[in-house]
């Protein structure tokens, strides 16, 4: 009897990570999970999948993303672990509401240690014996801000953006060794994805885009309760990516990410910029300097 495939994911304890590796560990994978409250989180993981405390396709592996120390520990255990894993899931991420210039600078430094810098080290760490064993597949998790920068999630859209690029380029170093990479461009789903206590929320309700976060605000709470998925929907696409074969794939994950994909490619830029100020409710160019021009 085969040993089973092994999948790293990160962000394992909650949200799209959890389903992520619930639903796997039930397809028989070997699933090291990667998190920063590996107590809490194995805890959950352990009553989703019903896996016992020694069970060898559960595997628990501390990671913070923002400390290098962390992440060369955890390329060691998972190493030690499972050896080559065949997939790589970098699907830890933290969130940011807020206008460009609301947020601060520190939460951009976390976004990117979070999004690129620590996924970048962690990759680097399991990319030689991944290159031995000849074959693996590096997943990443995008949304639709890495297809094209949405307002009030600067930071985030930034950095979701910048991984696309590097899993491009990265595609086309490791492509001759056997190994590809797969982007899934997520759509809305019903996960808290989350921040430290007091950092993820930028937002200044009474200051110059008072009005962009009002209407913005109500829409999201709208979208989120008629439109996000079940992160079980997200896990059944994830299962499926990690079948390509292909040196590189991009894929969408839910309705609303195929639709934006869909206009990124046959739609010019201006009119893709309009299309999302309607959909947000943003006022049109010129328009809030012209009210104050007015009232001044």
């Amino acid at each position: 009897m085969s040993e089973p495939r092994s999948v790293v994911i990160t962000g394992a304890s909650r949200g799209l990570g959890l389903a992520s590796a619930t639903h796997l560990y039930r397809q028989g994978w070997q699933v090291v999970a990667a998190m920063r409250s590996p107590d809490a989180g194995i805890e959950r993981l352990r009553a989703a999948t019903r896996a016992a405390s020694d069970d060898e396709r559960l595997i628990c592996v501390p990671l913070d993303l923002t400390d290098p120390a962390s992440v060369a520990t955890a390329a060691k255990m998972v190493q030690a672990a499972v050896g080559a894993p065949h997939a790589v899931v970098h699907n830890a991420g933290i969130s940011a509401a807020g206008m460009a210039e609301e947020t601060p600078i520190s939460l951009w430094e976390r976004m990117f240690a979070t999004t690129i810098f620590g996924p970048v080290a962690l990759t680097n760490a399991l990319l030689p014996a991944m290159r031995d064993a000849g074959r693996g597949r590096i997943v990443m998790v995008s949304s639709q801000g890495g297809v094209r920068g949405m307002p009030a999630t600067a930071a985030y859209s930034a950095a979701k953006g910048a991984l696309e690029r590097w899993g491009e380029s990265l595609a086309a170093e490791i492509a001759p060794f056997g190994l590809g990479v797969t982007i899934l461009v997520t759509g809305t789903y019903d996960t808290d994805i989350i921040t430290d206590a007091g950092t993820s929320d930028c937002r200044d309700f009474d200051g110059p885009y008072a009005r962009h976060h009002a209407t913005m605000d109500r829409r999201g709470r709208f979208a989120m309760k008629h439109a996000a998925r079940s992160p079980r929907r997200f896990a059944v696409g994830l299962a499926k990516a990690l079948d390509d074969s292909a040196p590189f794939a991009r894929h969408s994950v839910g309705p609303d990410a195929r639709m934006l994909l869909m206009a990124n490619r046959l739609l010019p830029g201006a009119a893709l910029h309009q299309m999302i100020r309607l959909m947000m409710g943003l006022p049109r160019f010129g328009r809030l300097e012209t009210q104050d021009a007015r009232n001044g």
